[in-house]
């Protein structure tokens, strides 16, 4: 007894075309890359892109979240392995001038550049949910330590998380205009020199003090 066929194979390796797209997309931006730039730098037919990922809007919430998964984890790491929130949030700066400038990819943050100028309502929600994510991890970091009696009680954890997540967006554009990875690491120790009084600030804010 023979097994029936499902159909042709794909003919080509689906992960290292989906790699291909989110380079593209990192590079380029959503509203810039057209189909034929996809289906060109993948090497596949457009047919082969629709039966594999569906439209280019479900091909790029693809590419996010492989993004997160292949390039987005040195944040969550250092937020669950360092002792302290500051420790870990220098950490996070520190590796995201490592990331930013890769040699081996495009620079900056695909979840912080790649929606610029987006006229789709899908695709801004979707990444600003990312980043705001993101931001809820740090402020939840920076809460553990404020409950944890590390920092003063009144700290306002969210704005204090805020600081570093403007800091990060500031240093992805940065990397995408050419900083350096040394230019990047300087950034993240002056941020981090700050730390002190941007903790003071936080904790002024949540009191209502000028």
């Amino acid at each position: 007894m023979t097994t029936p066929t499902r159909g042709r194979p794909r003919s080509f390796d689906r992960e290292a075309a989906l790699d291909k797209a989110t380079r593209l997309f990192w590079a380029r931006g959503y509203e810039a890359t057209s189909i034929g730039d996809l289906t060109a730098a993948m090497g596949i037919g457009a047919p082969s892109l629709y039966a594999a990922f569906g439209d280019k809007a479900t091909l790029f919430g693809e590419v996010v979240r492989s993004f997160g998964a292949r390039y987005g984890q040195f944040i969550p790491r250092a937020l669950a392995e360092e002792p302290t929130a500051e420790a870990a949030l220098r950490r996070c700066l520190r590796d995201a001038a490592a990331e930013y400038t890769r040699a081996d990819c495009p620079h900056g943050c695909l979840v912080m550049t790649a929606g610029m100028n987006t006229n789709s309502g899908e695709i801004a929600d979707m990444l600003r949910e990312m980043r705001t994510r993101n931001l809820g991890l740090i402020a939840e970091r920076i809460q553990a330590d404020v409950d944890a009696g590390l920092l003063a009680p009144e700290t306002d954890a969210r704005l204090l998380a805020r600081y570093v997540s403007t800091v990060m967006q500031g240093m992805s554009q940065a990397a995408r205009d050419g900083a350096s990875q040394a230019e990047l690491e300087r950034v993240a120790e002056l941020a981090m020199y700050g730390w002190d009084q941007a903790a003071d600030t936080a904790r002024m804010t949540t009191r209502g003090d000028k």
